[in-house]
């Protein structure tokens, strides 16, 4: 970046600053340049979307404000459309499509999404509507039930308390998304078509894409949860969700005896029947994992956890195996 002032050599600077929203002080990492020659500071765009998505995650995460992807998906697991959902819920079309754009919801209208959230509120919330036809009343209606039968019985509901240290709900912890298993077995299985990663190696790759994604965007690909552990960090359950995505055949995990003939590696391979689905992902997310799988590609699994080790995040966690909050990606090496 060259200086818009004298043309010459700038800096970027990551500095601790409040700014306010809606009559709150959020403290964040502000990001600027600074001119080398006239010491006058700046920003771009690019770097004002980066304040501004800390400010606005920081307070939904202190006030329980859905995201953005959550109101999308919870719209999109009743089958309606945005104007359908703004009637039930009570509110303007045009207010409720900002909510999904990224507009932070009011804290009366954010209680109204999270009770949608639950099909059995959800169902209260229509009965009082009275905004539909009999026929879309009707149709609206099997699929809430549909949806609370099968909430009883769903596998994702038993890794969920299987895993019930994991951090499910969006907050700095989980680069301010809600995990969805579908899109973290998807990065999962982006990695195993390029470069079927051991364990080991394919921890790092996970580690680096979602931290280099929040450094550039503010938020996570996946929305996992990472802990620092001896060999590096890693994401919170991992053995728990492969083997879900193995036994599933969302991927196969093959197992290789290492030259020592006593240790066996567990590589990562693509199920040639369930390729990576590359529309769950943004344009920009994909050019992440693409720059983390050939980056690391030739990178011997020792230099990667090495490289690991030499992370700000890694040096300050490691000792009580804690969870890596994701703000230390603004100090990651990579990008």
């Amino acid at each position: 970046m060259k200086s818009p002032f004298t043309g010459g050599e700038t800096e970027l600077i990551r500095e601790p600053r409040s700014l306010e929203f809606r009559k709150e002080s959020i403290e964040i990492t502000h990001h600027s340049y600074r001119c080398v020659d006239t010491g006058e500071y700046f920003t771009t765009n690019e770097l004002e979307q980066v304040n501004i998505t800390q400010v606005h995650n920081k307070y939904r995460e202190k006030h329980n404000i859905p995201f953005p992807d959550q109101i999308i998906s919870i719209r999109d697991k009743y089958g309606l459309s945005a104007t359908k959902m703004s009637e039930i819920l009570g509110f303007g079309v045009n207010t409720y499509r900002n909510y999904e754009g990224g507009e932070v919801p009011q804290a009366s209208n954010a209680k109204l999404i999270k009770l949608a959230a639950n099909p059995e509120k959800f169902k209260s919330l229509v009965e009082m509507s009275d905004v539909l036809t009999d026929k879309e009343y009707d149709r609206l209606n099997k699929k809430i039930e549909h949806l609370i039968e099968e909430e009883k019985t769903s596998e994702e509901r038993y890794l969920r308390k299987l895993l019930s240290e994991k951090h499910w709900e969006p907050g700095i912890l989980t680069g301010y998304r809600q995990i969805e298993l579908e899109r973290f077995c998807n990065m999962v299985v982006f990695f195993a078509e390029k470069i079927s990663p051991y364990k080991t190696r394919l921890n790092k790759l996970m580690f680096y894409a979602d931290f280099l994604n929040y450094k550039k965007t503010g938020f996570s690909i996946s929305g996992s949860d990472y802990k620092a552990i001896e060999m590096g960090p890693v994401p919170d359950g991992y053995d728990t969700l492969y083997d879900y995505f193995n036994r599933n055949e969302m991927l196969h995990i093959q197992y290789d005896k290492f030259a020592d003939k006593e240790n066996i590696g567990e590589r990562f391979v693509p199920n040639s029947d369930r390729p990576f689905e590359a529309e769950l992902f943004s344009e920009g997310e994909i050019k992440i994992l693409d720059f983390v799988a050939d980056f690391f590609k030739e990178m011997s699994t020792q230099d990667i956890i090495d490289m690991s080790h030499e992370e700000k995040a890694w040096k300050q966690k490691a000792k009580d195996r804690d969870f890596i909050e994701y703000d230390y990606a603004f100090d990651l090496s990579l990008g």
